[in-house]
């Protein structure tokens, strides 16, 4: 499949993104010019909200379709950047700027590759790029707001920082709020109902289960405390203290079955936020793994959470870059990773049969 650099300018598009501040839920900016740079290649993209696809040029209803999936948001500026986060810096064969890594760059490689697919008229399937937007806080104006636009889906490719390796299983994500209840009491008279005391008993619970399903790609579902807090002033014993539950859920269990076990076991009242971020997994056997395989990717499971939570049909995570660059002061990306990237992207769709 011939292309050029000049044909695709992904380092271009990369560019531009990390200039544009979008942190989650303030993408309209972003948004906009993605949906214009879009338009400039010959496309005709949609748009809802801050989300944006478009679907190949010879789109059929007869080929089975392949989702290219990315996020337009990022997170917030850490403390610690020595540079501007949104003026991208090239030097010593690297690009920095905020959400150069997480996720621009596999948002930019996978739009090179749909436009490279479209530029060679070869495609056996269909084809949607999807740029999205509150991935970073799983919001609800994010992927999940678009899926019935987006139609019958038969493969979904997640492009995330996971160095080309392949992720086939990704944990779920639950965050509880758990309140102990005690009452209030002046300290000097040693009050025995203790709301912080009486959680002791719940946190130790939470740091010794063991959950007993284990997934061989996905380990042990995990619960950490994160946070707690109790008491307004020094001398008042608190009659209530809230903690919060970290819980990453592994594919042997619902969101569901995992607070049930939870709430059967502890005293205090636990409250979830949501369910809505389940884990997921796709068959070994599934035909994108077996490719994956026989060109040598790493298959894992992965323990970070992506938009694939909110997806029911199969789907992979995979892109260009390192998940130990998200998030960190003077983010960056290799550029020579752009080329590894879209290159792995192609021969990994090139050939691939889904019905």
């Amino acid at each position: 499949m011939n292309y050029t650099e000049k044909d695709i300018d992904t380092l271009g598009l990369l560019s531009q993104l990390v200039s544009i501040p979008s942190v989650s839920g303030e993408e309209n900016e972003v948004a906009d010019f993605f949906f214009d740079y879009v338009k400039t290649k010959g496309y005709k993209p949609n748009r809802k909200g801050n989300n944006i696809w478009v679907r190949n040029k010879k789109f059929s209803s007869k080929l089975p379709t392949v989702l290219l999936n990315s996020h337009l948001d990022t997170v917030k500026p850490c403390e610690g950047w020595t540079i501007d986060p949104f003026v991208p810096m090239i030097k010593d064969n690297r690009l920095y700027g905020l959400g150069s890594n997480d996720a621009s760059l596999s948002l930019s490689c996978l739009f090179s590759v749909f436009h490279i697919y479209n530029m060679n008229n070869v495609l056996g399937l269909n084809l949607i790029l999807s740029a999205t937007a509150e991935e970073e806080i799983s919001g609800k104006n994010g992927i999940q707001s678009i899926l019935f636009d987006l139609g019958i889906i038969e493969l979904g490719i997640i492009g995330e920082p996971t160095d080309m390796r392949m992720a086939v299983a990704e944990k779920g994500l639950i965050v509880l709020d758990c309140y102990s209840n005690g009452k209030a009491s002046h300290a000097a008279y040693n009050g025995q109902d203790n709301a912080i005391i009486n959680c002791l008993e719940d946190l130790q619970w939470f740091n010794n289960y063991e959950f007993e399903n284990k997934s061989q790609m996905l380990g042990d579902t995990m619960a950490s405390v994160t946070q707690i807090n109790a008491g307004q002033q020094h001398n008042v014993v608190p009659d209530k203290c809230h903690f919060v539950i970290d819980v990453r859920v592994n594919d042997k269990y619902s969101n569901q079955e995992v607070v049930d076990i939870i709430k059967k076991s502890v005293k205090s009242e636990v409250i979830e936020r949501s369910l809505r971020l389940n884990s997921s997994t796709i068959s070994l056997d599934h035909p994108i793994v077996k490719k994956g395989r026989d060109m040598g990717l790493d298959i894992f499971g992965s323990y970070t959470l992506s938009d694939q939570a909110l997806l029911e049909f199969p789907t992979i995570k995979l892109g260009p870059g390192d998940s130990a660059r998200s998030h960190i002061a003077d983010e960056y990306i290799e550029i020579d990773e752009i080329e590894d990237g879209i290159n792995k992207y192609i021969k990994l769709l090139n050939g691939l049969k889904l019905i």
